[in-house]
């Protein structure tokens, strides 16, 4: 029997109804619904609950994600290495992701099964982080990879070398490593660039640096980005999508690249990046 995975987000008490009905449609196609946790409990069916990194044993034709941005990327992570298509319905407020507004959830997955539906690839990235005496630690991002400060206001020394070569060394509140589909997130806030989803590059961005000459960077796909952490103020953490954390030390090394892993949104119609921007962000609108 064809599988379907289903990731829900947490609090949201909608999803009752919304998960009976997308169970019901799915079964009747002769599906079986896999479902995470969150899923499952609104269900009732707790017992029936699939751990999100677990879901891919299951061998799924597709995922549907209920929820925001945040949502996705954790289905994103965990999908990150099978070929399966990603549906995300926006039940958030902005979702730049998660494209399919719940009225188009229906219409969408009937377009998939006919095989009419786009398809929008996009490339991941890999992190690794590098400490002294430590086996490396490893990550995929969608999005982006993130060193910053926590409660304290005090700065953090990083040192950003590229393909081996320095490039500077400055004090910020952190730095951010993103992805061309990471270009709308964190870094977007942060004054960085907006890059077009299809381009091969990553950016480099410094939070609020205290040097006015430093700027976000745009490097090719290819490049290898190394930053490491000179000076470190209490609770500095690197993140993973926003999601995955860990507490970084003192000359902890973090490298990103490129990663041959591509995550597979499903959508109902190609929108295109600015129709996205002007939908979210009234982007260009005077």
């Amino acid at each position: 029997m064809p599988k379907a995975a289903i990731i829900s987000k947490p609090q949201k008490p909608e999803l009752c109804e919304i998960l009976a009905q997308l169970l019901q449609w799915f079964g009747e196609r002769g599906y079986e619904c896999v479902l995470d946790p969150e899923s499952a409990g609104y269900l009732d069916r707790g017992h029936e609950a699939v751990e999100r990194p677990e879901m891919p044993g299951h061998n799924p034709e597709i995922c549907v994600t209920l929820g925001g941005d945040g949502t996705l990327l954790s289905a994103a992570r965990a999908f990150a290495y099978t070929e399966t298509p990603i549906l995300g319905c926006n039940l958030g407020s902005l979702g730049f992701l998660t494209e399919v507004p719940l009225a188009e959830l229906f219409t969408t997955l009937e377009a998939w099964k006919n095989g009419t539906a786009f398809i929008d690839s996009r490339s991941m990235m890999h992190a690794e982080l590098l400490r002294h005496n430590q086996a490396p630690r490893e990550w995929l991002a969608l999005n982006d990879v993130v060193l910053a400060k926590g409660a304290i206001a005090r700065m953090g020394e990083f040192m950003v070398e590229l393909d081996g070569e320095f490039v500077a060394r400055f004090r910020a509140d952190g730095v951010i490593v993103a992805t061309p589909t990471g270009s709308t997130a964190y870094t977007l806030a942060a004054d960085g660039p907006i890059l077009i989803p299809s381009l091969d590059a990553m950016v480099l961005t410094a939070i609020c640096p205290h040097l006015l000459t430093i700027r976000p960077i745009v490097v090719p796909g290819t490049s290898e980005i190394a930053v490491t952490v000179d000076v470190v103020p209490h609770e500095t953490y690197l993140t993973v999508d926003g999601q995955e954390a860990v507490e970084l030390l003192l000359n902890d090394r973090i490298r990103c690249r490129r990663s041959e892993r591509r995550v597979n949104l499903l959508r109902l119609r190609s929108n295109g990046i600015f129709n996205v921007l002007r939908a979210k962000l009234s982007w260009g609108e005077q």
